[in-house]
């Protein structure tokens, strides 16, 4: 007697199959469609810097050994670890300097970016929580360059109000544009002429002119990378003379 027999399975309704088959393949293929489109969108603000931005604005290295800085606006993120938080690490060859002055905090607006009287803290160490005025550059209206650092991540995740995300939008100010610095309850304009990327170990950005009242913002380009530093550049407009 046989242990075992073989039992004919009924017959398999091959229009479900091509139905589930024909799901799998649409679910599959918008799967793969959106997650391309997360690619495209995280990378596109890089790969559009890098390649149509990035070119007009290029400079020389030039480091300088021996100058004064002014206050620039910077953001930066990490790099082996290091916290770029800190600005007392961007330039260890020309640490910022710790001053003692009736003013240790001001304020700064740019109408393009809809930034609107975020918080400059003079010789500070953490951008999370405030602009860095880098401590020993020129102060607001004075003769000189002020430099001022920010943070800066992926334009898309840009909040005026999150100084970790304040100057992800940087790159779109224009030469014309105002930058307005309120300091010890007097409002200053600056206008931007110049927009430069250089070298992380470029020290050009801090160094000093002392023929009219200088203003520099520095962060991290491409959007969302540490790899160079955007320089915005401007110059105080004096008002008319009555």
């Amino acid at each position: 007697m046989a242990l075992y027999q073989y039992i004919k399975a009924p017959p398999t309704n091959t229009v479900a199959v091509s139905i589930r088959k024909g799901k799998s393949i649409v679910v599959s293929f918008l799967l793969m469609s959106i997650g391309a489109a997360v690619l495209v969108w995280a990378m596109w603000p890089i790969v559009s810097f890098t390649i149509i931005t990035a070119p007009f604005l290029s400079a020389v290295v030039s480091p300088v050994g021996s100058v004064v800085a002014a206050p620039v606006i910077f953001a930066a993120t990490g790099e082996g670890g290091a916290d770029y938080t800190n600005p007392n690490i961007w330039f260890p060859t020309f640490p910022q300097k710790k001053i003692v002055a009736p003013v240790t905090v001001y304020s700064s607006s740019i109408p393009k970016l809809k930034i609107k009287d975020a918080l400059v803290t003079i010789a500070g160490d953490d951008l999370n929580k405030s602009l860095i005025h880098y401590g020993g550059t020129g102060l607001p209206g004075e003769y000189g360059t002020t430099v001022i650092f920010g943070h800066s991540v992926l334009p898309q995740f840009f909040d005026p109000a999150n100084y970790k995300t304040i100057f992800s939008t940087l790159p779109t100010i224009k030469i014309g544009d105002d930058i307005f610095i309120n300091y010890d309850n007097i409002t200053y304009r600056y206008q931007v002429y110049d927009m430069v990327v250089t070298e992380p170990n470029d020290l050009s950005s801090l160094e000093q002119k002392f023929d009219d009242s200088y203003l520099t913002l520095i962060t991290c380009v491409p959007p969302g990378t540490y790899w160079k530093r955007l320089n915005v550049k401007a110059k105080l407009i004096k008002p008319p003379s009555t």
